[in-house]
């Protein structure tokens, strides 16, 4: 059978919801405008993401103008337009306590939004011109402010798998995709989690290479439609094949790419996999 896209989504904001597309280009970083905003602690600089706030999943972000300009909105709040400054006054930020350097602050009225929208002091930062960030795992490649990888591969049939075990216990629903927040989910191959095993591949005329697993925290139990937390699957069950010791006994689901040749990705495209590990 032939792998193909099914779907493509990127995360314009680190934690907010994501805009699925039908055609997206491909960077170095990963897919176009794929978290290249992230809302952060007004004191300390730290990022804030679903693991506190889960509200930020219901939070609507969309680029205009090719990245000039964002529209946002969340229930209860005045929707905002924001002109984006990609070169103004920098604010030092981080990431699970690691600094990341100074991003570019994006100004008092949408952070006054974000705190407003969140209930905490809140600064909406973007990557600086200069950003250069490192991933890691086999291929490393460069990422934005993804948690450390550029691109979030997943399939169909890894979720089909999931899904048939969640059934067994009766007490549960299926959960969607959009529970793992990819960035391109493929079709085709009806192994579960075969994702795992393809070490290099051709989408487009983009090239992608296996960087490691990805291991999962609280985020899969929120609900990405109304920003509550609706657990305790998928991770329950998760946990009861997907453990990865060497990751200090997290589960995973999907795999994380690197971004070895820029290109563009559309929906239905072929995959073509140059590299599969064993089984």
């Amino acid at each position: 059978m032939t792998i193909t896209v099914r779907e493509l989504a990127y995360y314009p904001v680190k934690g907010c919801a994501g805009t699925t597309v039908d055609s997206a280009q491909v960077l170095g970083t990963g897919l176009e405008h794929d978290r290249t905003f992230m809302v952060v602690d007004a004191v300390d600089g730290a990022f804030r993401s679903q693991r506190k706030h889960p509200s930020m999943a219901a939070i609507r972000v969309e680029v205009l103008d090719g990245g000039a300009m964002l529209a946002m909105s969340a229930e209860g709040i005045e929707p905002l337009r924001l002109d984006v400054d990609r070169d103004g006054p920098r604010r030092e930020v981080s990431m699970f306590d690691r600094p990341l350097g100074a991003a570019v602050d994006q100004g008092d009225v949408v952070a006054e939004w974000f705190s407003d929208a969140l209930g905490a002091k809140s600064r909406l930062v973007r990557v600086a011109p200069d950003f250069d960030r490192d991933g890691w795992g086999d291929t490393p490649g460069k990422v934005n402010f993804a948690d450390a990888h550029a691109v979030l591969v997943t399939s169909m049939a890894s979720l089909d798998g999931l899904n048939a075990r969640i059934a067994a216990w009766g007490d549960a629903e299926a959960v969607p995709m959009d529970r793992f927040r990819p960035n391109i989910v493929l079709t085709g191959n009806d192994e579960p989690h075969f994702e795992d095993r393809i070490r290099r591949m051709t989408i487009g005329s983009a090239e992608l290479a296996y960087s490691v697993r990805a291991t999962r925290c609280s985020v899969p139990l929120v609900d990405q439609r109304t920003g509550r937390r609706a657990g305790p699957e998928p991770v329950r069950t998760l946990a009861t094949y997907r453990r990865e010791p060497e990751y200090k006994n997290q589960v995973s689901f999907g795999a994380k790419n690197a971004v070895v040749c820029d290109g563009v990705l559309t929906v239905g495209d072929a995959v073509e996999v140059a590299e599969w590990l064993s089984r």
